[in-house]
C-alpha cells in the first residue's frame, strides 16, 4: 500500500502563499521595468515586507530571476505538451504546439521576453534552468519520434527530406542530437530532420518575437494569417507534410 502523503502544515502553506505573492509582484515589475530593473527591495516594499524577511525566500535577485525563468519555461513547456497530447497525428500536434506557444507568449509577453529576449546583464542561468528550458524542444522531438514510429516520416537518413547533405561538425552535432531524440529500440529520427526542426524552432521563436516587439505593426497586423501560413510551411519543411506523397522542395 502506498504511504499516505502528509498534508502541508500551516507554516508550509503560508510560505508557499507568500512565495507565490513574491513572484507575482516580481512579474509585475518585469512588465514595468524589465528584468534588469528587478529589485528585491522594491518587491519587499510593495508587499509591505522588510528586505531581510524577503531574503529568507530569495537570497538574491538572481535567485528570484531563476525562479521566474523556471516558472516561465515550465508553463510554456506545459502549453506545448498539452497541445501535442490532445492531437491525433504528429503534424497536427506540431501545428497545435506552435499555436499554443504563440498563445502563451501573447498572454505573457514579459515572461516570454525573460526567457527568449536579451540576456539580463550580470545574470548567469544555473543548471537548474536546463531541464525546464528543454521541455519545448523535447516536445517537438517527441512529435518527430511519433512521426517516424507511425510511418508518417521515413526512418534513418533515406531521403525523408531533400537538399544539401550534412557534413563536418554539423553532421556530428546532428547525429548526437538525433541519438538523444531516438528512444531505445525505436526507429532513428533522421539527422537532417533534427537539423530542420532546430531551424524551424528558431524561425518560430523569431516570428513570435517579431510580433511581441511590434515589428509587424503597419504590415502583418494582426499576424494570425501570417502565423498560420508560416507554421504550415515549417511543418512541411521539417517533413511533416500534409501530403506525404508529394515531393518536398529542397533547400536552396
Amino acid at each position: 500500500m502506498s504511504p499516505v502523503k502528509a498534508s502541508p502544515t500551516a507554516r508550509e502553506r503560508a510560505r508557499a502563499e507568500l512565495t507565490r505573492e513574491i513572484k507575482e509582484e516580481a512579474r509585475r515589475q518585469l512588465a514595468e521595468t524589465g528584468a534588469h530593473g528587478l529589485s528585491l527591495r522594491a518587491v519587499a516594499r510593495e508587499l509591505g515586507m522588510v528586505s531581510s524577511a524577503l531574503y529568507r525566500y530569495f537570497p538574491s535577485r538572481d535567485d528570484l530571476l531563476t525562479a521566474l525563468i523556471i516558472d516561465a519555461y515550465d508553463a510554456l513547456g506545459e502549453a506545448a505538451e498539452t497541445a501535442i497530447a490532445a492531437s491525433a497525428k504528429p503534424r497536427v500536434g506540431w501545428l497545435a504546439a506552435c499555436h499554443a506557444i504563440r498563445g502563451w507568449a501573447l498572454a505573457h509577453p514579459h515572461e516570454y521576453a525573460l526567457i527568449y529576449g536579451s540576456p539580463v546583464p550580470g545574470y548567469r542561468a544555473p543548471q537548474a534552468t536546463v531541464g525546464p528550458a528543454s521541455r519545448v524542444p523535447l516536445a517537438f522531438m517527441g512529435v518527430l519520434r511519433d512521426a517516424v514510429a507511425g510511418g508518417d516520416m521515413p526512418a534513418g537518413d533515406d531521403g525523408a527530406v531533400t537538399g544539401p547533405g550534412l557534413g563536418g561538425a554539423l553532421a556530428d552535432q546532428a547525429a548526437a542530437i538525433a541519438a538523444l531524440a531516438t528512444a531505445p529500440g525505436a526507429p532513428a529520427v533522421p539527422a537532417e530532420v533534427v537539423v530542420r526542426a532546430v531551424i524551424a524552432w528558431t524561425q518560430l521563436s523569431g516570428m513570435i518575437s517579431f510580433e511581441l516587439f511590434g515589428q509587424f505593426v503597419g504590415s502583418f497586423e494582426p499576424a494570425d494569417a501570417l502565423f498560420e501560413y508560416a507554421v504550415a510551411h515549417l511543418a512541411a519543411f521539417v517533413g511533416l507534410d500534409s501530403a506525404p506523397s508529394r515531393a518536398r522542395a529542397p533547400i536552396r
